[in-house]
């Protein structure tokens, strides 16, 4: 009987079928399947499932037809836990208040301080109220805090320009801000240094069953037509972007996580993991105990392995791997010789995620993590007093983008992700990590020149507007006797400097 969402109770037992969402958690008590966990873990290679497995709700089954046992609902699963950690970690985050705002606060009582002792001062040595009061006016106009309400807003809205302009969206000016000072960067694996698909990577025939890549990816992609596996995808995908012609096919039949067979011709033909074949066909099995040393190369390199077999015979096999994106070594590299701290945080098993981190050139790898493992890892960098940038792309990076104090969403990933992070790379390319940290590095850099300078510009003229040349007379009279015309001159001048300073960051190189 099909009953809604809010009726499951815990010890239900619920039936799944093919390519159907898993519902809630639970334990798997009948049936096989291979379940795509890529919302739960970011991986796409589906999870082989069998009974005592769990599952976990918002997963979506493969091709087999299972039955488990309801463990947790509602509140409690797994999806509503992450839900939970996304709130706690947003909401125990404090905004950081700009500098400038801060001095403002003290800064305009204190000048209007000033300037009535000096309208008082010089009331009392001259006893004229007229040169009292120009002396006033002009402490206020040459204080006046333009330059210095201007250093942080011109600053931020031309280093927002600037990263909008490379494909980086900094959602607010503490997410600019804080990128400047982080100091270890969290990576993501699959989609964010990974493509986050898999794709066919290597075509290896067996002469004389087959006698050309071109073959044996015909033969294999043929066979995958009725399958609705990922990997099978990607043969089809691979054989599609040849421009390879598939054969007819009969009798599909899918065996769950172990592989797919299919009558092409005369022939049965199958395609699957190695295993199956050694389990299940002894003659085959002699021949990949032949192949076991280069099998175990293949996988070594974080690749899948996919057996095709026509009749008893081996026609060769065809691997597929998540490839790495073109530019994450070269990005890594860059974040390295910005003195930065590279960690991946994977849900992929440790042997594939030591692979990818070699290749790519990371020393500190957290494999097999869940959600919430990967949010206790910035957590524990952040209690070692470092400040941390997570990027990832996916529902299972969202505790820990939320987490780090400052998250970066790669803009091809989920909704949640990108609602999260403060900052969105739009460009896909994990080469904007650097980019966004130089970029906002620039921006904090230009805000303390424009601050310092708007500073020095009041410690230096307001007591000249005071009076304090007037005894020396060595100076020039306007400067002795500074007019209110000549100081509004000078403030209009402070604020131009700090926009040219500030507009100086639309040159700035970041890449």
């Amino acid at each position: 009987m099909e009953i809604p969402l809010t009726q499951v109770q815990v010890d239900d037992v619920v039936a799944v079928r093919p390519g159907e969402r898993i519902p809630v958690d639970g334990d798997i008590i009948e049936g096989g399947s291979a379940v795509d966990e890529s919302m739960l873990s970011g991986e796409p290679l589906p999870v082989d499932k069998k009974p005592g497995d769990p599952v976990v709700g918002g997963t979506i089954n493969g091709e087999g037809y299972i039955k488990f046992k309801a463990t947790r609902v509602g509140k409690d699963t797994a999806l509503a836990q992450i839900i939970r950690l996304v709130q706690e970690a947003q909401g125990s985050k404090a905004p950081i208040q700009a500098l400038a705002d801060r001095v403002a606060a003290v800064f305009v009582p204190a000048i209007i301080a000033i300037a009535c002792i000096v309208f008082l001062l010089w009331w009392w040595i001259g006893g004229d109220f007229v040169p009292a009061m120009i002396r006033m006016v002009a402490v206020l106009v040459i204080a006046c805090p333009c330059a210095l309400g201007l250093a942080t807003p011109t600053a931020i809205m031309a280093g927002t320009g600037k990263g909008a302009e490379n494909g980086i969206l900094f959602k607010n000016s503490t997410a600019l801000e804080t990128t400047s000072v982080i100091d270890s960067v969290l990576l993501d694996k699959t989609g964010t240094i990974t493509l986050g698909k898999p794709t066919v990577v290597d075509i290896l025939p067996a002469e004389p069953v087959c006698s050309s890549p071109d073959a044996l990816l015909s033969l294999g992609a043929s066979v995958e037509q009725g399958s609705e596996h990922p990997l099978g995808k990607a043969l089809v995908r691979e054989a599609h972007n040849r421009g390879i012609e598939l054969a007819d096919l009969h009798d599909f039949r899918a065996v769950g996580g172990r592989g797919v067979e299919a009558t092409i011709g005369t022939a049965t033909v199958r395609v699957g993991k190695p295993n199956w074949f050694r389990e299940s066909d002894p003659v085959i099995a002699k021949t990949l105990d032949a192949s076991a040393d280069a099998i175990m190369a293949l996988q070594a390199e974080g690749k899948t392995v996919m057996i095709v077999a026509s009749g008893t015979d081996v026609a060769g096999m065809i691997t597929v791997s998540d490839r790495i994106k073109p530019d994450s070594a070269a990005a890594i590299e860059q974040l390295h010789r910005m003195k930065l701290k590279v960690v991946m945080l994977t849900g992929d098993n440790m042997h594939t995620a030591k692979t990818i981190a070699r290749q790519v050139g990371i020393d500190q790898v957290h494999a097999e993590v869940r959600p919430e493992d990967k949010s206790a890892a910035v957590k524990k960098l952040q209690q070692q007093g470092r400040k941390t940038g997570m990027v990832g792309d996916g529902i299972n990076d969202a505790p820990a983008l939320a987490q780090a104090d400052v998250g970066m969403a790669i803009g091809s990933g989920t909704d949640v992700a990108i609602e999260t992070a403060g900052v969105i790379l739009s460009s896909g390319s994990l080469e904007a990590v650097p980019r966004a940290i130089r970029l906002s590095r620039a921006t904090m850099r230009t805000i303390h020149q424009n601050l310092f300078w708007a500073f020095f510009y009041n410690l230096a003229l307001i007591p000249i507007a005071a009076g304090i040349l007037y005894p020396f007379h060595s100076f020039p009279i306007f400067l002795r006797e500074l007019h209110p015309i000549m100081a509004a001159l000078a403030m209009s001048f402070s604020s131009i400097s700090v926009v040219s300073n500030s507009l100086r960051l639309y040159r700035t190189k970041v890449r």
